[in-house]
């Protein structure tokens, strides 16, 4: 079955996954497509049988009574069926995962994203591990985090534009919003989409699987330089690499870039 699941894969022509929860999205997309694949057949057979069958030379008189047969019933009940074990076997379960079981936040890279028009603002913790505390008062163009410039926790936090980057294997926790209309955190890649909600902080969860560079896209229709948005970039990589990017970025000085 996974070899079918493959050849079927390459055939949809699915873009790279380089993430641990995406099989199991793929596999949901390819399970779906081979129940269109089925109903397609099997309308197109049905049709051809109903242009065969009910032909007007071989049917001169019409018939009154109809088809006493109770096949369509059945076989609406059997797609019905299938239908109940892709959403309830399948999608359902899946979904749950995504939303209900989050990895521990000690043992993940733990990020914070402000949408915008039209630009992605990255926030970590700096060397403490802690973010400055934030408040809704403090938010300003050269705060977009609201971060309290009282706050000593807030000193070493690191904030990037457009650029974000992980650990490979390793869990990330992101916490989205939006600082002014609805966006869309997608990382096709990583099968994660997430909409930024101005006034909500809505958090995912993914495990990067294969180092290299993914685009990061608004998948939200944003204002005119929407597909500005596009120009996000999400860098997987390893320990040590990650530790000498968050290093440069960290002290007092660090600020968007």
């Amino acid at each position: 079955m996974e070899k079918l699941n493959k050849f079927v894969g390459g055939i949809l022509q699915l873009p790279e996954l380089a993430s641990e929860h995406g099989k199991d999205v793929d596999i949901l997309i390819i399970y779906i497509h081979y129940l269109m694949i089925v109903l397609f057949v099997g309308w197109i057979a049905y049709f051809a049988y109903a242009l065969f069958r009910f032909y007007h030379k071989r049917n001169p008189k019409a018939d009154y009574v109809g088809v006493k047969s109770h096949a369509s019933s059945y076989i609406e009940v059997a797609v019905a069926v299938v239908e109940g074990f892709i959403l309830l076997g399948l999608a359902i379960p899946l979904w749950a995962k995504a939303v209900d079981v989050f990895p521990p936040e000690k043992d993940s890279t733990v990020i914070q994203i402000v949408a915008q028009q039209f630009a992605w603002n990255v926030r970590y913790p700096g060397k403490d591990g802690m973010f400055g505390k934030q408040d809704m008062r403090w938010v300003k163009d050269n705060n977009i985090f609201g971060v309290d410039p009282n706050d000593p926790a807030g000193k070493d936090d690191v904030q990037n534009l457009n650029e974000m980057h992980v650990v490979v294997n390793k869990p990330v926790i992101v916490y989205i919003s939006s600082k002014d209309v609805i966006h869309s955190f997608k990382v096709i890649a990583m099968r994660v989409t997430q909409d930024a909600i101005p006034g909500m902080r809505i958090p995912l969860h993914f495990i990067p699987t294969m180092e290299g560079r993914y685009q990061i896209n608004c998948a939200q229709l944003c204002g005119n330089g929407h597909s500005s948005m596009a120009g996000g970039l999400l860098v997987v990589e390893n320990q040590a690499a990650f530790d000498k990017w968050l290093a440069s970025k960290s002290g007092p000085a660090a600020s968007f870039e």
